[in-house]
């Protein structure tokens, strides 16, 4: 773990995303901009896993620092593609990062939209999950 006890605290934010690509039978399913499925709604079970995933990534990742966030949004949403796009924003004032939390509540939320439209079918493809922009630590980035 990197020493960061003589860090100053910062305001950090950091937003990623997940994209997954499904086939059109589970594109079908799609109302109210939700897929409902046996297990529930797909969009709003893969927020609440993702939310919970990003509270619980120190637990996950060895070397990452256990740290609280202040505030932890995901937004789900097809593209013209015909892409599920998951934005996971998550923000902390912490003496470290924030970037690792916001990438596993995309991760996570993407996941779990796989496991509960497995059962319509296989083909699933999550295509990337990319860190779109942090701000506050010691060099801010943005995705171009």
């Amino acid at each position: 773990m990197v020493d960061v006890g003589q860090k100053a605290a910062t305001h950090r934010v950091a937003k990623a995303q997940s994209i997954v690509q499904v086939d059109e039978a589970i594109l079908d399913l799609l109302e109210n901009d939700d897929i409902h499925t046996k297990k529930g709604p797909v969009f709003q079970t893969a927020i609440i896993a993702g939310v919970m995933a990003a509270k619980k990534t120190g637990e996950l990742i060895p070397l990452c620092h256990p740290i609280g966030m202040d505030n932890c949004q995901i937004d789900i949403h097809i593209n013209t593609q015909k892409e599920i796009i998951i934005n996971c924003t998550a923000s902390v004032y912490a003496k470290t990062g924030i970037e690792m939390e916001a990438l596993t509540g995309a991760s996570i939320a993407a996941l779990t939209i796989y496991d509960m439209c497995k059962a319509f079918s296989h083909n699933i493809i999550i295509k990337e999950t990319k860190l779109m922009e942090k701000t506050g630590g010691k060099k801010d980035f943005k995705r171009q």
